[in-house]
């Protein structure tokens, strides 16, 4: 149960960011005190990324094993390592406001997370 409910909140998240990215780039951007460029294609690229990931991981909420559910909790996995290093070198940038820590934390959780069922939670099938 913990790691369906995991898999769905972390695709929830991922679809609404990444909504947020393609939609209105500038404004969620405006929000961390960070000031993007309404022309430039890369949050939308970002944005393109987090919304396949979102059915990604929708899709594999109730796979119940095997090795594709194993693939898809290291990707993930490796996905939030090299985010959480990404948000922290963004914060200690100190280029926008504190709300870029909320980044950190988010990462963190899901780095915390997935590395659990990666590496200490017996793998399911």
């Amino acid at each position: 149960m913990r790691l369906t409910l995991t898999i769905t909140v972390t695709a929830v998240g991922s679809l609404l960011f990444g909504l947020a990215y393609l939609l209105v780039p500038a404004s969620l951007a405006s929000l961390y005190g960070i000031t993007v460029d309404p022309s430039s294609p890369y949050p939308r690229y970002f944005g393109s990324a987090l919304v396949g990931f979102a059915a990604v991981l929708w899709l594999a909420r109730k796979v119940p094993s095997g090795r594709a559910l194993r693939a898809g909790l290291v990707g993930t996995f490796v996905a939030s390592i090299t985010g959480l290093f990404v948000a922290v070198v963004q914060a200690l940038d100190v280029i926008g406001n504190t709300l870029e820590w909320s980044t950190v934390v988010i990462y963190f959780l899901l780095t915390v997370g997935f590395g659990d069922f990666v590496f200490r939670t017996p793998p399911p099938g």
